[in-house]
């Protein structure tokens, strides 16, 4: 029996045990992923309608996260807390049963799990204190731990710093209305830039840089994970000291070529035979 509460709070509390990252808030979650896990993880481009998904190899079994370019960065950040919670809880058979009409547990288990990840009882208590929380208040908890103000409210309301009327009303609170009311649209803007790169599998693309320094793979092959030009990587490798490796020739001295006996009698026959002239018959009329 699922307690997608409990169950994503336990799991999110010891994966911050495991990798010791405290309470504090998580900066790059691309970065963060990869280096404490066993995962790929790409930002791509996909429709709009598709925010992420997380794919296995039935045969190596290697896990891959994909997450949509957007200009939403907290939604991006709560996607890919979401995904690492299927991950984590081996959902994919799970996550296949069903015919879409009601939203399955694990997706609400995941969904605890990243609001915990992300937001941690414990941190959030340290931040909020004994204050009451106001709609600055809100803004500060959505800036310091890069979450929706929608994750923030549900939080606030369960660690019972802010009642279900409030949590409500501030269901359609945005974070660019926070950030501009408060003064930090800057940090915000950077915040979508960063969102809306695309960005390759780290461990993929180390190996194909690789691959190009000794001379196997092409620089249009790293253009195409980064979604650049060819001309744009090879310039970004060879700024960065990054050079294909040069395949020395070593050529043979004929002198050291075996003799070969080429029999051209067969050869001298057919071309004796085209050079007859043939019989000619009457013109026709």
């Amino acid at each position: 029996m699922v307690n997608a509460e409990a169950d994503g709070r336990e799991a999110a509390e010891k994966f911050r045990e495991k990798h010791h990252l405290g309470q504090q808030p998580l900066g790059d979650l691309v970065v963060l992923i990869e280096q404490t896990t066993d995962l790929d993880v790409a930002v791509l481009d996909v429709g709009p309608d598709e925010h992420g998904m997380t794919m296995r190899d039935p045969k190596s079994g290697a896990v891959f996260i994909g997450v949509a370019r957007t200009r939403r960065p907290m939604r991006q950040r709560s996607t890919l807390a979401h995904e690492l919670g299927h991950v984590l809880f081996d959902d994919g058979a799970d996550n296949a049963d069903g015919d879409g009409s009601e939203r399955l547990p694990s997706e609400s288990r995941a969904d605890a799990f990243a609001r915990h990840l992300l937001l941690p009882a414990a941190g959030l208590r340290e931040f909020v204190g004994e204050r009451a929380v106001n709609l600055a208040g809100l803004s500060a908890v959505v800036q310091r731990f890069l979450v929706s103000p929608a994750m923030a409210a549900i939080a606030l309301e369960r660690a019972g710093h802010i009642d279900a009327t409030t949590k409500l009303d501030w269901r359609s609170v945005t974070t660019p209305q926070l950030a501009t009311r408060f003064g930090w649209s800057d940090q915000y803007r950077a915040l979508e830039a960063d969102a809306d790169q695309r960005r390759a599998p780290q461990r993929l693309l180390a190996r194909a840089i690789r691959g190009y320094a000794e001379g196997v793979l092409p620089a249009q092959a790293i253009a195409t994970l980064r979604g650049i030009s060819a001309e744009a990587a090879a310039t970004e490798l060879r700024e960065a000291g990054i050079f294909p490796a040069q395949t020395a020739v070593t050529w043979t001295d004929p002198a050291e070529l075996p003799e070969v006996d080429v029999d051209l009698a067969a050869l001298d026959e057919a071309l004796g035979a085209a050079g007859e002239s043939p019989e000619t018959g009457p013109e026709p009329e």
